[in-house]
């Protein structure tokens, strides 16, 4: 029988005459006993898919009973596309570079075929990579687990706008599977789509994968240059293009060229257009870790998954032998499906390599955007806003006003947030950028999910769109509308740039203390709970508050779906949202906040703090403050 290899990853494909659930079939219980773990949200379906249960388990085996499962995600997203989205034949289906994504991809196939539907396979595919490419083409699933350990899986579902489904589709979907998997025959009817696929077909679609792969990185490669320059026309991108690459080349003819470092860590980007793409506008892409499929460590791109990243750039500029190695600057480390990449870079004022907090890479590239959306076109920021989740800090309010920009909010979610701003589009706001800050990474438009590239090029603009006659550059522009002119030299850096960001300090979503475990199912009653434990507490530790922070009142909202709803009497009625309590100043300004939610894609309750200022012990304070709060309540 052939073996059809996925030459990104080294993954071997099975041939179609090798069908799963071709033998005995998984019992009822079996098949329930795998579906429990699943958490089913709007971000993605996902659990440990390993037979094992062990989330760091790398066996590529998924077992019969996820093979059931995997069987009816197909067929409920084929059902749905047919009853509700009929014009899109085609779906379009790739993975990340997890050990099991081969085996989800290949029941998912073959059940897409059997139910008539045009079938596209990439392989291994970066996230934004497969949305690009599926913009108007055709719906997709994509498997992936985001940051989730490697033992995890997933998907998500999407059609032809870009991003994965609003919230409003993704329930009916999960509404229909559940109905599906519940059902006493689930086994029976997985395998009978499963030998409905025409194994002929089915090899035509495996030959040509490679094929597919190299169209799709070329429409990707396209439509980045399309969100990174934001220029409709060819030739206007072009121009854009040659500033950018004249300016690298200019660094470089001064002995200083720009260089970037990336930690692929094994993940899809490193069988994505990064390289390509960065070194065709005259910068040096120094890679590490790059042969996908071999993850070197953990894979949420936070805390010390950064150090390695940090460590290669102090070393390189330590021992490097070229002026590339000597000059690495700028580092970025993505998680496995390569939507997010959070930022290292080297900080000359102390010597060393250090990674920037989740909340600060966003800040950053919202300065970036709006710079250079006022650069474009002055006129645009009287009628702009950003978009971001409720957990992202106050620092971005901030940011935007002094742009002249409004800050709107969503709840968690990069659905919610994608969906948010095109509310905003259609009564004519312009939202050039959006994202969630909490978890790091940005949303260009017109691109719909998160790109590690247009996060670094964000930084890039700043850094190389500079002054010229007549026409200040955009960290310039920065400095003079949020009143720190004096501030500004012609010979910026990057660590320059990162001191005039408004000063705030905020909890990471990663950390240990941000993630609680509760007994209560029920959110709403917690957080009903919660309430009259904070009403108690406020009035023991206002003179405290306004002593330490300056913090006189305060203010309850809720966070659901797209809608935000402010000075909320009921803390409950956020349900499973975001609840968020906003600390306010004599004169009604915001200060910091304490937030909770119950996370849609793992099973943790979060929590979080962010204070104006620079003392971590502030931050640290009403962190403890909350959790033991929470804690009360729960009790």
């Amino acid at each position: 029988m052939q073996r059809y290899a996925d030459i990104s990853t080294g993954f071997t494909l099975n041939d179609p005459s090798e069908i799963p659930l071709s033998e005995s079939l998984p019992s009822f219980e079996e098949v329930q006993a795998a579906y429990r773990p699943l958490i089913l949200s709007a971000s993605g379906w996902r659990k440990v898919f390993t037979p094992s249960g062990n989330e760091e388990d790398q066996d590529r085996d998924i077992g019969e009973p996820n093979q059931v499962i995997a069987a009816h995600m197909a067929a409920v997203f084929a059902t749905w596309l047919r009853s509700k989205h009929s014009r899109l034949s085609r779906v379009i289906v790739g993975y990340d570079t997890r050990p099991t994504g081969p085996s989800l991809a290949d029941v998912m196939n073959r059940v897409f075929l059997a139910m008539g539907l045009d079938l596209e396979f990439l392989g291994t595919s970066a996230a934004p990579e497969i949305m690009a490419y599926a913009r108007n083409r055709g719906a997709f699933a994509y498997i992936s687990a985001s940051h989730n350990p490697v033992g995890h899986n997933g998907i998500k579902f999407g059609l032809d706008n870009g991003g994965v489904l609003d919230g409003g589709d993704a329930s009916e979907l999960i509404s229909d599977f559940r109905k599906a998997i519940l059902s006493p025959d689930a086994a029976e009817t997985a395998r009978a789509l499963i030998r409905g696929c025409p194994l002929e077909g089915y090899r035509r679609v495996l030959e040509a994968r490679e094929e597919c792969k190299t169209r799709a990185l070329a429409v990707y490669g396209d439509f980045t240059r399309l969100v990174v320059s934001d220029e409709d026309s060819e030739v206007a991108r072009a121009a854009f293009f040659k500033e950018i690459g004249d300016s690298a080349r200019e660094l470089a003819k001064a002995g200083a060229p720009l260089s970037l470092v990336v930690d692929f860590n094994g993940s899809a980007r490193a069988a994505s257009i990064d390289r390509s793409f960065i070194e065709s506008l005259g910068m040096s892409l120094l890679g590490m870790n790059g042969t996908p499929g071999a993850i070197a460590h953990r894979i949420v791109p936070e805390g010390a998954s950064l150090d390695f990243c940090a460590a290669e750039i102090e070393r390189l500029r330590a021992t490097g032998t070229t002026e590339e190695q000597k000059n690495a600057l700028i580092g970025y480390v993505p998680d496995c499906d390569g939507d997010r990449g959070n930022i290292v870079y080297w900080n000359e004022k102390t010597g060393r390599a250090q990674a920037l907090e989740a909340q600060e890479v966003f800040a950053l590239a919202a300065v970036a955007e709006l710079a250079h959306l006022e650069y474009r076109d002055p006129g645009a920021l009287a009628n702009s806003a950003v978009v971001v989740n409720d957990p992202t800090s106050l620092r971005i309010e901030e940011v935007a006003r002094a742009f002249g920009a409004v800050t709107a909010r969503a709840e968690v979610g990069e659905a919610n947030v994608v969906n948010l701003a095109r509310s905003l589009r259609s009564e004519g706001k312009i939202v050039r950028i959006l994202g969630e800050g909490s978890n790091g990474g940005n949303i260009t438009h017109p691109a719909a999910v998160r790109d590690p590239l247009n996060t670094v090029f964000a930084i890039l603009k700043l850094l190389l769109i500079r002054d010229k006659p007549g026409k200040e550059g955009l960290f310039h522009r920065w400095c003079l509308r949020s009143g720190q002119e004096k501030r500004y030299r012609d010979a910026f850096t990057l660590a320059d740039v990162l001191e005039t960001l408004p000063s705030y300090v905020t909890t990471s979503v990663y950390e240990k203390d941000a993630m609680l475990g509760i007994k209560t199912q029920d959110h709403g009653q917690l957080k009903s709970a919660f309430q009259r434990v904070f009403e108690r507490e406020w009035i023991s530790r206002s003179a405290w508050l306004k002593e330490t922070m300056g913090i006189v009142s305060w203010e309850a909202l809720s966070y659901n779906g797209t809608k935000e709803s402010r000075g909320i009497a009921d803390f409950g009625s956020s349900g499973k949202g975001g609840l968020k309590v906003q600390f306010l100043d004599g004169e009604g300004i915001p200060l910091g906040y304490i937030w909770m939610r119950g996370s849609g894609t793992e099973p943790v309750f979060r929590i979080l703090a962010d204070v104006k200022g620079s003392d971590p012990r502030r931050e640290k304070e009403l962190l403890s403050w909350l959790t033991a709060m929470v804690l009360e309540a729960d009790a």
